[in-house]
C-alpha cells in the first residue's frame, strides 16, 4: 500500500539502521502517544526543566544532531521517570485525563473535570503543581478558572 501523496516511501514505518555511537549510554525510548504526553506535558516540562534547557543551550552550539545525544538521552531519562512516578500514584485520574484528551480532539478545555483530579493527585503525592509558562500573573491559571458555563 502506498500512502497518499507520499509515493516514495513503501507503506511501512522506516527505521533508521545506523546504530547509536557506542560511547552513548543506552536509554528507553519514552512509548506513549500524543495523549498522554500532553496530559502530563506541563508536570514533565517543570520536572526536566534543568534539563531541557541543558539540551537546548547545547542545541544552539552546533547544529551537528549527534552534538547534543548525551543531554538529549538525560531529557528522555527525566520524562520515562516523571511519566512512571505519576502513574504510580495517580494513574486513575491519569488515564481519565489522557483519555479525555484523546476522545476531545487533543482540547485542554473541553478535559478540565478531568484534569482537576489530576492535578490535584499529583500536588498531594509529590507537591506538583501545574504552572503556565508566561501566564499573567495577575489571573488565575487557565485551569484553576471557575467555567462560565458547563
Amino acid at each position: 500500500m502506498v500512502n497518499p501523496g507520499y509515493r516514495h516511501f513503501k507503506g511501512e514505518d522506516w527505521i533508521d539502521p545506523t546504530p547509536p555511537p557506542k560511547d552513548l549510554p543506552p536509554v528507553d525510548e519514552v512509548g506513549c502517544t500524543g495523549a498522554p504526553l500532553k496530559s502530563a506535558s506541563f508536570f514533565i516540562g517543570s520536572q526536566c526543566k534543568e534539563y531541557n534547557e541543558d539540551f537546548m543551550l547545547c542545541k544552539n552550539e552546533s547544529r551537528d544532531p549527534k552534538h547534543c545525544l548525551k543531554e538529549g538521552r538525560k531529557v528522555t531519562r527525566c520524562a520515562v521517570d516523571a511519566l512512571q512516578k505519576i502513574q504510580s500514584q495517580c494513574l486513575g485520574e491519569f488515564r481519565a485525563h489522557w483519555q479525555c484528551l484523546d476522545d476531545k480532539n487533543q482540547e485542554y478545555g473541553r478535559c478540565r473535570d478531568q484534569e482537576t483530579p489530576l492535578n490535584a493527585c499529583l500536588f498531594k503525592a509529590f507537591g506538583w503543581k501545574k504552572d503556565i509558562p508566561d501566564a499573567p500573573t495577575n489571573k488565575p491559571q487557565i485551569h484553576e478558572r471557575i467555567p462560565l458555563t458547563r
